[in-house]
């Protein structure tokens, strides 16, 4: 806060406390002018109770609004968001301005470039440097020299005193120009930098950005040189009625596939995979990364992959240098297909990353569309060159101008005319009234600058005087003269021309990298059905880290049930080791919907029950059966025709065995008691007649009820 603001608040704050008394006057004398003098009428007591939405706050609350507002401000416009005249952000653009006050076509020292620009930029050397290096990465604006990091595997840049670089030759033509630059003042007051450079690039999708504001982020996905120059000419060819419909997809430096199903014209979703290469003895190479990755994240989470057994893995190794190259081994009797397809669905490998197009237009933040920007790129292309012929155009009258006007001045003597003249003003009306009768051969009146440059010219050059290699330079310039108006009345053919020149010369430098591709969606469970074994071992332990008899095959996603022979139950993830001891009464993958038909014993009544399991928490514990006392007799999945039971032997029993109907009882949930089957004592149960089964005794034996 500055000194004169605290000075204002500090009288604010005076005043009320001065202002105070007297008002509380003022109220007590009104209020007795309008009584007649007699008594006040009664007031209420108590504090008023403040209310936030529509009590006026102090001075501090706008104090700190208004410097809330100050620091948003700044952070958009001036720090985190790109604008669209010339696609940089502000330390971007003073990194360029004070490249190109050092440029002289050789390499400078990334430092002193670092410590130039902070005359400019308000912050450490450390983000200038590291902006400087992201730009170069880049490859359009600054070419390097030295150690800049590697895009493929994550290294980092040199210190900024060993390494250099310099403006491209892109950079130097196409992104300056004194004369249609507008400039402000530096932080300090000391220097002059650009409001924006004269950029005739559509440079903020060429490089991309991403930045994060107070409130608004920002990120927008680097697009093909090329393919955006091709873009431009279709929008200049367009006619009013029929705009054109432009396809423009991201393209990255790290190359990959990419599947654009959600871009949306750069506010969307883009999903990237890694390019991998099928080859010989059982082996897979991965020559592209997707954006965002690098070698070592990518090769990190294959390696986590493998040792969680979701990638059939053997070896991996990284020959990455100036290209991609992890050659991964497969394990014995993996298939190549398979392994690739989980490479996407559980590494790096497979990448998505998120677009949203927020830039600066006329310093205010707004979002656009990549069709919006290229428009208007290239309608600010158009108005640059328009200012670039005009300027030339100048250039060419003032040339003129001058050469026309030293060849009357040689060619006609009046220099004679002032060898006479005693004082200066007799000189220049001698030359004025000497130039008079050849007014029609120039195209502006003639002014006392002029009569200064004529002046200016030596007796030698009048002596070697060649008329025709100044008539010879004066048609030149008529020449290019015409040309220019030309250019300025079609200035749409100017620009195309512009445009495919620029694609002539940079097409082979920036081909497209990134394979635009419809990628299917991988069924995870599926791919890992068999990922795992759960084993039973001779200790009552089952689990996937234990040796023993397999009991199933399952995924890492799926859900297991566990059931005890007592009727509780489980859901779980695969465990690597949990003790059953010999109560397990089964183990399966977990479907809420799966029907089962269930026989269990308590306090020696016999139920039967048909229900579905329905929900569950997981690792928490539950029962089919009415308690820990119970005694599960049999478990089947669906629904069985029947169910047999033979009763164990007992004192006066006349029914020895019965057959059960289970459809006969609806299904419930599994917290259903069921219905009651016998009091009797059960020796053998099953859903198909054993050998235990007396056919000979089975038509005088009643079925048996459900009650």
């Amino acid at each position: 806060m500055t000194n004169k603001k605290k000075d204002e608040e500090l009288h604010l704050f005076e005043d009320e406390a001065t202002d105070a008394p007297k008002a509380a006057e003022a109220d007590s004398a009104v209020e007795e002018e309008a009584c007649g003098g007699d008594e006040l009428p009664p007031v209420e007591e108590g504090p008023r109770k403040f209310d936030p939405l529509h009590t006026e706050h102090g001075p501090l609350n706008h104090m700190i609004r208004s410097n809330f507002l100050e620091y948003a401000t700044y952070v958009i416009c001036d720090r985190a968001i790109p604008a669209l005249e010339d696609g940089l952000k502000p330390v971007q653009r003073r990194i360029m301005h004070a490249l190109k006050e050092k440029d002289d076509g050789r390499f400078v020292k990334v430092a002193n470039i670092v410590g130039h620009t902070m005359q400019y930029h308000p912050h450490g050397d450390a983000s200038i440097a590291d902006a400087l290096v992201t730009l170069a990465n880049k490859r359009y604006l600054i070419e390097g020299q030295g150690n800049y990091g590697n895009l493929f595997t994550g290294d980092r840049a040199a210190a900024s005193r060993y390494i250099e670089c310099r403006l491209t030759e892109l950079a130097r033509k196409e992104l300056f120009n004194k004369e249609l630059t507008e400039w402000i003042s530096s932080y300090d007051g000391r220097n002059k930098e650009p409001v924006s450079l004269p950029c005739k690039l559509p440079l903020m999708l060429m490089l991309g950005a991403d930045g994060i504001a107070v409130g608004l982020s920002t990120c927008i996905l680097p697009h093909n040189f090329i393919e955006l120059l091709e873009a431009q000419i279709e929008i200049l060819r367009e006619k009013k009625r029929t705009p054109v419909e432009l396809n423009l997809l991201p393209d990255f430096q790290t190359g990959g596939l990419m599947d654009v199903s959600d871009y949306n014209k750069g506010n969307g979703k883009v999903k990237l995979r890694a390019k991998i290469e099928m080859r010989k003895n059982n082996r897979l190479v991965i020559t592209e990364v997707p954006h965002g990755t690098n070698t070592e994240s990518l090769t990190s989470s294959i390696e986590d992959a493998v040792k969680k057994k979701k990638v059939a893995v053997r070896a991996i190794d990284d020959f990455t240098a100036e290209k991609v190259e992890i050659e991964l081994t497969l394990s014995p009797g993996a298939s190549q297909e398979q392994v690739i397809q989980a490479l996407y669905a559980f590494t790096k490998c497979e990448t998505s990353v998120s677009s949203r197009l927020i830039c600066l237009r006329e310093s205010r933040p707004v979002e656009m569309t990549i069709d919006e920007v290229l428009r208007e790129n290239t309608a600010q292309l158009l108005r640059i060159l328009e200012g670039e012929l005009e300027l030339r155009k100048a250039k060419l009258l003032d040339d003129f101008h001058s050469k026309t006007l030293v060849q009357i001045f040689v060619e006609n003597r009046i220099y004679k005319k002032i060898e006479q003249c005693k004082t200066y003003e007799a000189v220049y009306k001698a030359i004025y009234k000497g130039l008079e009768p050849f007014k029609g051969q120039l195209r502006r009146a003639i002014v006392d600058e002029d009569i200064e440059m004529l002046l200016g010219v030596r007796i030698k050059r009048i002596s070697l005087f060649d008329i025709e290699k100044n008539r010879k330079d004066i048609e030149d310039i008529l020449a290019e003269l015409a040309e220019v108006e030309k250019n300025l009345k079609a200035l749409n053919g100017y620009a195309i021309r512009y445009i495919k020149r620029l694609i002539k010369e940079y097409k082979s430098q920036y081909p497209r990298r990134t394979e635009s591709a419809c990628f299917k969606e991988i069924e995870v469970r599926e791919l890992t059905a068999t990922e795992l074994q759960i084993k039973r071992d001779e200790n009552g332990y089952i689990g996937t880290n234990v040796k023993g008899e397999t009991l199933l095959e399952c995924s890492s996603l799926d859900k297991l049930l566990v059931i005890w022979s007592d009727g509780k139950y489980k859901v779980m993830p695969p465990p690597e080791k949990l003790f059953v001891d010999d109560g397990l009464e089964r183990c399966e993958i977990f479907d809420r919907d799966k029907p089962f038909t269930a026989v269990y014993t308590d306090s020696r009544i016999t139920y039967m029950k048909r229900f579905k399991m329905g929900g569950a928490i997981m690792n928490r514990e539950y029962f089919l059966t009415l308690g820990e006392k119970s005694k599960l007799q049999l478990l089947i999945d669906g629904t069985p025709e029947g169910i047999y039971v033979k009763y164990r032997p007992a004192k006066g029993q006349r029914i020895h065995q019965q057959r059960f109907t289970p459809s006969d009882i609806a299904i419930k949930g599994v917290k259903s008691r069921g219905n009651r089957m016998t009091t009797k004592s059960i020796k053998y149960i099953g859903d198909e007649p054993g050998r235990w089964w007396d056919h000979d005794d089975e038509g005088a034996m009643p079925d048996g009820v459900l009650l």
